[in-house]
Parts: structure tokens; sequence; C-alpha cells
């Protein structure tokens, strides 16, 4: 007989779990081994902290996402099928707190969490729970702005600033309201790209690595371990989230995607990314959520131009088939295709920063035109694809 469960389940959960059963419980088997001190402590003597960082929080979320993906079908707490959105299938938007837990508890479990990373944390968990709450049961825009102005205004106090202007009055004013400015915008950005399957799961393990090359680069091993925990986590939910040509069985929902996004502005603002050169210091994070910012720029402009949108309140509600990933999907006919561009030109800007950190102040502005015009090729491809 059949019940609700099987009847709104994927193909993935009626027909793949039997030989998914033994992948994913070697995958547990693996994150208790791991949990076990002396297997800890023998990673730590052999010098590989990093690695083991990296395979708890690659094998605790494998083992967790499947979890969600029953509890999702068992509860009916999936992300139906809608005319706004491009699945087909009834699919579980609990793949968050698979991730969430496998990032933490790698964390957690080797001792690596310093004290600014505290309130990054907490902050970062208060806004899981509401976007857990949202996919659940859909709260208003103003509702989860509060709450991302909320979670910022925690790191703010916390001590975590961007200091682009100088000291004084008006430079720690003006640096409190771009620090508030840069994670909200950035946490709603990437919330925007968990569209397709294995886009923001991608581009949350892509602007990780980058981040965590130019800490280890910068002797700022913590950040860098943080940075590992997210790729490990991300790595380990992506089979779930990008099976090919077939359906997701799982998406990140609302509370992972404002998570990662929140957690990776966060670590932006905290990272040291130059010693002297402001340029550098300014362009690098520029360049690493360089696919964001563009996306949330052209929307805006774009929305406002057309007329689409007239108020703050109306930008807020509106929600339409119109950020990158969909324009690209209608320029080159495939949604594989449209996160494979979105992940290159991901790539391309991380390997500017990359570059950017070697480069004096002419090289560094030869590298922000170049990425410019990087960004002006899409902005041509998407037109040509439009006017098709």
């Amino acid at each position: 007989m059949k019940t609700l469960e099987t009847e709104l389940a994927p193909p993935f959960y009626a027909t793949t779990w039997r030989w998914m059963t033994p992948v994913v419980s070697g995958a547990a088997l693996g994150t208790i081994a791991l949990a076990i001190p002396a297997v800890r402590e023998l990673f730590q003597l052999e010098g590989l902290r990093w690695l083991h960082i990296f395979l708890f929080a690659f094998l605790g979320t494998g083992a967790l996402t499947p979890l969600m993906v029953r509890i999702g079908h068992r509860w009916n707490l999936v992300d139906i099928p809608a005319d706004r959105k491009i699945h087909v299938l009834p699919t579980p938007r609990l793949g968050g707190l698979a991730l969430y837990a496998g990032f933490l508890g790698s964390l957690l479990l080797n001792s690596i969490i310093p004290d600014w990373m505290v309130a990054i944390l907490v902050a970062g968990s208060l806004l899981l729970i509401i976007g857990v709450i949202d996919d659940i049961r859909e709260l208003p825009a103003w509702a989860k702005l509060c709450g991302q102005l909320l979670a910022a205004g925690i790191v703010i106090a916390s001590g975590k600033i961007l200091t682009l202007f100088p000291l004084g009055p008006f430079g720690d004013a003006a640096n409190i309201v771009l620090t508030l400015l840069w994670i909200v915008g950035i946490t709603n950005a990437f919330n925007f790209f968990d569209g397709m399957d294995g886009l923001a799961a991608g581009l949350a393990v892509l602007m990780a690595g980058f981040m965590g090359v130019v800490a280890f680069e910068t002797d700022q091993s913590g950040l860098g371990w943080l940075a590992i925990a997210m790729i490990g986590a991300g790595l380990g939910f992506l089979p779930y989230n990008f099976c090919g040509g077939r359906p997701a069985v799982i998406f990140l929902g609302d509370g992972g995607s404002t998570f990662i996004g929140f957690t990776l502005a966060c670590l932006a603002v905290k990272g040291n990314w130059a010693d002297s050169n402001p340029i550098v210091s300014f362009s690098n994070p520029l360049l690493i959520f360089g696919v964001l910012i563009y996306d949330m720029v052209h929307i805006t402009v774009e929305r406002v131009a057309t007329g689409k949108v007239r108020s703050v309140k109306e930008w807020l509600d509106y929600v339409g088939k119109d950020h990158l990933h969909h324009r690209l999907e209608r320029a080159l006919g495939s949604r594989q295709a449209s996160v494979a561009m979105i992940l290159l030109f991901t790539i391309c800007l991380g390997l500017a920063a990359l570059a950017l950190r070697q480069a004096g102040t002419t090289e560094a502005v030869l590298l922000l035109i170049q990425a410019g015009l990087v960004a002006a090729m899409i902005t041509v491809l998407e037109i040509s694809g439009r006017r098709r």
C-alpha cells in the first residue's frame, strides 16, 4: 500500500536507497571512528589536523543528510513545485541541518572555536533556526530581514568590523554601516543562489576554498580550519543535491543557505586580507564573492529600471526568475550548463584574488579590470540569450 511518504518521494528515495545504505552506513562508521580521542590525537601528532577536520565534516554531513531526507518525507517538510520554482518533485529542504551539524561537529571535536568565532556561530545558529522555521512555515520578508540585522548586530557588537575607513567618529560609523551592509547583503545574495541543484553547495565549497588558501598564506590557521570544515560539509552534502541529470533529493533550504552565506560573510570580515596594500585588502573578498555581488547589483538595477519594484518593501517581497542562474539557463538552454558557468566564473574570480595577493598596485588594478571584463562577457551572453 502506498503511503504519502512514498507517493511524494523522488526517484532516489524510492529506488536507490538500497544501494546507498552501505555508503551511508560507512560514512556513519567513519564519523564514529574519527570521534575516538585516540584517532583524533593520531591525526594531530602527524600534523594532519586539517584532514581530520575535513573528514569529520564530510562524513558527518554525508551520514546525516539521508536522515534529513527521510524526516522531510515522513513529516511532509518538502518544497512543493510551483510556478516560480524550477524543480518538479516535492523535495525535502532540511539539508542545512545536516551541513550545520557536520560543520559545527568538526569544530567542536577539534576544539577550534576561538573566542572571535563564538559570536559568529551564535548569530549563524539564530539564522539557521529562523530559516528552518521559514522552510516549514513561510515567514514574511521583513521578519527574516530583522533576524539578519540582529545576527549581524551580534557579530558587530563582538568587535568584528571592517576597517575600510580611517578611525574616528565618522570613520567608525561608516565602518559599522559597511559591515552591516556586507553581512546582510552577502547572506541574502547567497540565499538567492540556492535555486538550482548543486549551485549553492558548490559555491560554498569554492568560496571557502579560496578563503582557506588566503588564510593559510597569511598564517591565519584558525580561519583556515573553519574554511576546511565548510569545504568538507559542503562536499558531504553535494552528492545528494547534485545528481547529474536527475533531480536533487534534498535542498539546503533557507536555513542552510542563509547560515552558509552569513558564516562566509563574517569570516571575510574577520580575515586579514593584506598587511599594507589597501587595494588588495579591499579587493580580495570582492573577487571571491564577486558572483554574488554581480548578481545582487544586476537584479537590483534591472528591477528598479523596469519598474518591477518601487520601494524597499517591494524589493524584499519580490520573487522572480531573474537571478544569474535563471538568466544563464535561458541563454545556454541547460541548468547543468548554467551551474557550470557560474562555478567557472567563481573559480576565475577566485584565482584572480589569489594572484592579487602577490601583485603590486598596478597589477592589482589590471586584475580588477580583467574581472570586470569577465563579468561584462557574462552580461553579453545573458543579453544575447534573452533576445533569442
